[in-house]
């Protein structure tokens, strides 16, 4: 494990760029940016233009590690180079901002009021190839569909155990039990989920060090607990659907939460923005999750 890159998240200032669309996420990206799925014939074309969209935020002078700590990849992103130089590396060494890899494969289908990931058949082989582009940690989600405690507690036993097996292997994992913002039970099923991960927390040997990546709480500094206890690295907040403005709202209310978002953070940008407009849209966006995630 990189040390700097370590000491850096636990007391960076900044929020955490997630990036990381996959491939059943990327047409919706990609429509969002401005380019239509008819714009397209293949798979391989398609993570060729959402690749280009990444560089662009990438590489722009708006991405900076004065307010981004890291970023979060998709694997097709990490096995690809930005300005000759592959991505991972180029993050750290051009731009000074963490790299990250999302490393589960999907989620199952809906049952006891969740959707758990689906088994990582290629989880070995990730982390194999995550070491080789010198990535520092990983993402992984699964999502909550109402408060029903048995489905909750499947869900974080889950997480903790790839979470376990990913720190053996020297990554630092984010584990994201995302809690759906439109349900009508939210603040119940974040009761059960704060509880059932404070639970994992006291079985967890002290040497590993966790991230998690949390809906951000109907309550304000509902999350406290955890942002406090030596084992977690940082508590990280995901937009979830919310639009930009309504996210920045509610992260400033969180003292010590950061922003990993994706939606917030792109929504404006397009295809046929000049380099300037770019630029500045994206310099907009980062500004304002910036000042939210150092509430």
């Amino acid at each position: 494990m990189n040390k700097k890159q370590f000491e850096r998240m636990m007391n960076g200032r900044g929020f955490i760029a997630a990036l990381d669309q996959s491939g059943g996420s990327t047409p919706g990206a990609l429509e969002g940016y401005g380019i239509a799925e008819d714009e397209y014939d293949s798979e391989d074309e398609m993570f060729d233009l959402i690749h280009q969209m990444r560089t662009r935020v990438i590489t722009s002078p708006a991405f900076t590690s004065q307010k981004i700590l890291g970023a979060i990849l998709f694997k097709e992103t990490m096995e690809r180079s930005m300005e000759g130089m592959p991505t991972g590396d180029y993050l750290w060494e051009e731009k000074g901002v963490i790299p990250f890899l999302k490393v589960d494969e999907g989620k199952e289908e809906l049952e006891d009021g969740v959707q758990l990931m689906k088994e990582m058949t290629e989880l070995d082989q990730l982390l194999e190839s995550a070491k080789e582009n010198n990535i520092f940690g990983t993402k992984m989600r699964s999502v909550i569909h109402s408060a029903n405690p048995e489905g909750i507690k499947k869900i974080v036993e889950q997480q903790f155990e790839y979470g376990k097996k990913i720190v053996e292997a020297g990554f630092v994992p984010i584990l994201e039990p995302e809690v759906n913002i439109d349900i009508e039970d939210k603040a119940e099923a974040e009761a059960i989920l704060k509880d059932e991960i404070l639970k994992q927390l006291e079985k967890l040997e002290s040497d590993k060090i966790l991230m998690f990546k949390l809906s951000i709480p109907d309550e304000a500094d509902f999350y406290t607990e955890l942002i406090e206890h030596p084992q977690v690295l940082r508590v990280v907040a995901l937009s979830g659907g919310y639009s930009q403005e309504e996210a920045v709202d509610k992260l400033s209310e969180n003292h010590g939460l950061i922003a990993s978002f994706s939606r917030a953070l792109l929504q404006d940008l397009h295809v046929e923005q000049s380099d300037e407009e770019f630029d500045q849209v994206l310099k907009d966006a980062a500004d304002k999750i910036y000042q939210a995630s150092i509430t």
